[in-house]
């Protein structure tokens, strides 16, 4: 290993510096450079852009995975570099044990059947969940991570690097102060180089003067010190100690004129260093839009996984709602008429938002008379035209499938469920549940 004592030493100093300027700073007994408001903004920005980040990835995280305990193997996994394994999900493992239990229990016994059932639409719901945190986990997560990882590393590196820049700036500005002090204050001292004798030894005065002098160089840090008398204690001779002691007003000029050039480096680097800061943070605005994006597809995500589980739910519904020794009360839902569909965007269309399974899977009022489909009637007036929102299986030969975005003509007759309409494609005609339409004015 290459160890330079000298490059060793310099960083020392410097450190040493920065440390003693920053103290003084924190007792408010040095000058600090303050930065613009608009720069104090930006900084103030990116430090909330970087804590609700970081909150709101955690949460999500916690949102997909529950578990505390996978969430830290995955967190161990990924900085191994390793793949993830793959993890059964909650529906998924009740699927499996519903279909063990109905296997032990008969799976020719209603309970059986209805175990059977149930346990494929959770092994759908588990398949969905996947696919939902597989999708936000590459949509949403893993930009959060790449800010947090790349970017604000990269921005909280340079902000390291502008105090630096910053704090030396100051040391030089108090340095050139106490330059000038001190050149004020030689001017005072008598000059010795003239009239000192060989064999000259200083007085008590005069070398309490000298001690002060050397005192401010000393402060300064800035003439490197050739010679050093070898005991401070006892009297040595002028030659020796004047050897180390600027003997003029000139030298101090000198002094200041260094002070004042490192003073324009310093400030030439901390301008550079703070328009290089500046840039990174304004590109906040950047990762706002990212981030802006990548909510949307979170939702988009959501929004899929909700509707696929939905879609699951009803179908399950309708299949239990049709089974013999079924509740339909309990299984179906409520008898109650559906609520007004909601209004779309367009003025002139009506809608129901999601679908709803129109009660008691369809059948007919009880105590009322079931309608024979042949021997009805379109109305004079009343069809309205309907376009259809989801594909529905027919149940039996009642019902008219339908596929989505088709549009059908839909009519009400006297006594039928309101949950339900009869619709008719061209020949065919069939009951219609009413929330898989968007009837049209």
């Amino acid at each position: 290993m290459d160890f330079n004592m000298k490059k060793l030493a310099s960083d020392a100093g410097i450190f040493f510096t920065r440390a003693v300027q920053f103290t003084e700073e924190k007792f408010g007994q040095a000058e600090k450079t303050e930065l613009d408001a608009s720069f104090e903004n930006l900084l103030a920005r990116a430090d909330s852009t970087k804590n609700w980040t970081e909150k709101i990835l955690r949460q999500t995280e916690v949102l997909l995975q529950p578990n505390p305990s996978a969430r830290v193997e995955e967190f161990l996994y990924e900085k191994l570099d390793r793949k993830v394994p793959s993890r059964v999900t909650n529906g998924e493992l009740l699927a499996q044990y519903m279909a063990e239990a109905a296997s032990e229990l008969g799976p020719t016994t209603p309970y059986g059947k209805t175990l059977i059932k149930v346990s494929e639409a959770e092994k759908r719901l588990g398949a969905a969940e996947r696919d939902f945190i597989h999708t936000a986990s590459i949509n949403f997560l893993t930009p959060l991570r790449n800010f947090l990882e790349g970017d604000w590393k990269t921005i909280s590196k340079e902000r390291r690097l502008l105090q630096n820049r910053r704090l030396d700036l100051d040391v030089c500005k108090a340095r050139l102060k106490k330059a000038k002090a001190a050149e004020a204050k030689a001017a005072t001292v008598p000059d010795f180089q003239e009239t000192r004798p060989r064999n000259y030894i200083l007085s008590a005065s005069a070398s309490a003067r000298y001690w002060e002098i050397w005192h401010l160089l000393f402060s300064l840090g800035n003439r490197p010190v050739t010679r050093i008398p070898s005991c401070l204690s006892q009297p040595c001779c002028a030659f020796c100690l004047f050897s180390v002691l600027p003997s003029s007003p000139r030298l101090w000029n000198d002094e200041v004129d260094k002070s004042e050039q490192e003073l324009r480096v310093a400030q030439t680097e901390f301008d550079r260093q703070a328009e290089v800061t500046r840039l990174l943070l304004e590109g906040i605005s950047s990762t706002h839009v990212n981030h802006l994006r990548c909510l949307h597809e979170f939702v988009e995500s959501q929004t899929t996984y909700y509707a696929q589980c939905y879609r699951h739910m009803l179908d399950l519904q309708k299949q239990l709602g049709r089974c013999p020794l079924g509740f339909p009360g309990t299984f179906v839902g409520t008898t109650e008429p559906a609520s007004p569909p909601l209004s779309s965007t367009s003025p002139t269309t009506t809608a129901a938002t999601m679908p709803m399974e129109p009660s008691v899977a369809g059948q007919a009022p009880p105590g009322e008379a079931a309608l024979c489909l042949e021997e009805v009637a379109p109305p004079a007036s009343g069809t309205r035209k309907a376009r259809v929102l989801y594909d529905y299986e027919a149940a039996d030969s009642s019902e008219l499938a339908l596929l989505a975005d088709e549009l059908i003509t839909v009519y009400s007759l006297p006594g039928m469920d309101p949950d339900w309409l009869i619709g008719e494609r061209g020949n065919k005609k069939g009951k219609v549940p009413v929330t898989y339409l968007e009837l049209l004015s």
